[in-house]
């Protein structure tokens, strides 16, 4: 704002109120709970922490704690107009040399939880994982269980402590709206009815349960040549085979569900893979989320990778990526701890990383309820 010699006392005043109490230059005031607009300057400065406690460091068993020689403190991100949740987060720069961390002020009727990839492998709804060598999700079943006490000991409380304060808790599923799954959650486009949700699970047991989960065994004999037999033995005894051979024809065109793990609602939505990243962004813009926490599996693949991963996510929204909230597939060992520290802390690079102590609602519910049933009405 530059003022002249020629500017009025009267002009000086009025825009200096309005500078102040958030009205624009023609004098209209911001609507209560909207998107902040205009630019900001933001003062990078840094300040270096003195014994800072390592970052994401409550649950160890599943994420190894990050630790770093230098870590600054920034200023305030984020800063919604009436913000209720506040969410500290922290990124690498190579450039400052160590850890950048600042607060971050957010509202959380702007914000969604989504889950990537909670899939229900052998959890007791039917989908398991073939025998004798087949693979799925974290390809065994003793890992497949610790991702589904990791779903049940994190990010199930996670939900539940921000469903009723963020606009919206979801999921996203490999694969289509197939008809099963359509009437079985709510989706994008659709919120079936209590009766059609109940014929769907009766369906979807039925049909999990019913697959032919055996298929062939591991290969008893390969044929190698002389001269490049290490090329020819990984060509026919490859690391990861997740194909028909191993896990049956029809194995992947099985109606994947949710993990048992997860206390669903009714109101919790369902994105299909399938269906691609630019309905979900008209999804979420048309609900006035311009947050995203994100959580879900797994760290290394899905969970950048897919409709609902971070790539995508972040060229439209704010998004923070609930590190101890996901874990990464961790081959060759018996932990996910390192893998996930390394993906978590490569990701940080280039986006903000929180944990799930770090999340905290200050406000009311009442009014995250009241701001949604002002949003678009889901159809």
């Amino acid at each position: 704002m530059i003022f002249t010699k020629r500017s009025s006392p009267l002009l000086v005043l009025v825009l200096g109120i309005a500078a102040l109490t958030g009205l624009n230059v023609a004098g209209a005031a911001e609507p209560t709970g909207a998107a902040p607009t205009g630019q900001r300057v933001y003062a990078n400065r840094l300040a270096l922490l003195k014994n800072p406690k390592p970052l994401l460091a409550d649950y160890p068993e599943f994420v190894q704690p990050v630790e770093e020689i230098r870590r600054y403190e920034a200023p305030l991100l984020v800063d919604d107009p009436e913000a209720d949740l506040e969410v500290r987060a922290w990124r690498f720069s190579y450039n400052a040399r160590g850890i950048v961390e600042m607060p971050n002020r957010l509202r959380a009727a702007h914000t969604a939880v989504i889950v990537v990839h909670p899939w229900g492998i052998d959890d007791g709804q039917g989908w398991i994982t073939p025998e004798p060598a087949g693979v799925a999700d974290f390809c065994t079943p003793d890992k497949n269980h610790l991702a589904g006490r990791h779903t049940h000991e994190v990010i199930d409380p996670f939900l539940k402590r921000m469903r009723g304060k963020a606009a919206l808790v979801m999921y996203s599923l490999r694969g289509g709206p197939d008809p099963i799954r359509k009437q079985l959650y709510r989706s994008l486009d659709r919120n079936p009815s209590p009766q059609e949700r109940e014929v769907a699970q009766k369906q979807l047991t039925e049909k999990l349960k019913s697959f032919n989960y055996r298929a062939a065994p591991l290969v008893s004999e390969l044929k190698l040549s002389r001269d490049l037999p290490v090329i020819d033995y990984f060509k026919q005894f490859p690391g990861l085979d997740a194909g028909d051979k191993y896990d049956g024809a029809g194995y992947w065109d099985l109606p994947i569900p949710v993990c048992s793990d997860i206390t669903r609602a009714p109101d919790d939505v369902v994105i299909f893979d399938e269906d691609g990243y630019p309905p979900l962004r008209k999804f979420l813009k048309e609900h006035q989320v311009r947050h995203v926490l994100l959580t879900g599996y797994a760290t290394d693949m899905c969970f950048c990778k897919t409709t609902a991963g971070y790539e995508n996510l972040s060229k439209d929204f704010n998004v923070f990526l609930v590190g101890d909230a996901t874990l990464a597939t961790y081959p060759a060992n018996s932990t996910p701890r390192y893998a996930t520290n390394a993906h978590i802390s490569f990701a940080a690079i280039n986006q903000l990383i929180t944990q799930v102590s770090w999340v905290k609602y200050v406000g009311k519910p009442e009014t995250a309820r009241a701001d949604r049933t002002s949003a678009k009405a889901t159809p």
